[in-house]
């Protein structure tokens, strides 16, 4: 056998072993991953996503209406963000172990609730607007009604100045 044909045969006796290695390899069970905090990308998905709820027709809209895409963009920034707080701030108490699970369930419950509290301020400021309206035609013909009973008629001006 000749110097070349032992470097082949050297060498292609090391291949098949390589790539059985690499068969052979499994992501290890104890891969580190983390679902807090979330990437930049995710929030803005959750962001996004509350854009979408809060301003077109959704099952939340037919209940307490819908925002303005501008109303919609600024209020779902600040939900995300303070919701984003409030749960890092219960950071302290999460579990270790649980990989950010726990944590990751106050978030998404934060965003829920502060989510129904900007509809139905809302809402209620809609409903406010719309009953002053209302109040402001009916009291000012209530008013007027009043104004005519505190003016004396005639009859009794009449009355009071002979006695």
């Amino acid at each position: 056998m000749s110097d070349a044909e032992s470097t082949l045969e050297a060498v292609d006796s090391q291949e098949p072993p390589k790539q059985q290695e690499s068969q052979d390899r499994k992501p290890s069970s104890g891969a580190a991953y983390s679902l807090w905090p979330p990437t930049d990308r995710t929030r803005n998905a959750v962001v996004d996503r509350l854009i979408e709820t809060l301003s077109t027709p959704s099952p939340l809209s037919r209940r307490y209406g819908t925002l303005s895409a501008d109303e919609a963009n600024e209020e779902s920034r600040r939900i995300e963000q303070d919701a984003f707080a409030a749960a890092g701030g219960s950071a302290a108490t999460e579990v270790s172990g649980e990989n950010g699970m726990k944590i990751l369930q106050i978030y998404s419950k934060e965003i829920s609730k502060r989510m129904l509290e900007v509809v139905k301020a809302k809402n209620a400021a809609a409903s406010a607007a719309e009953n002053g309206a209302s109040e402001t035609a009916e009291t000012g013909s209530t008013a007027a009604a009043d104004d005519a009973a505190a003016v004396p008629s005639e009859d009794v001006k009449t009355e009071t100045e002979s006695t």
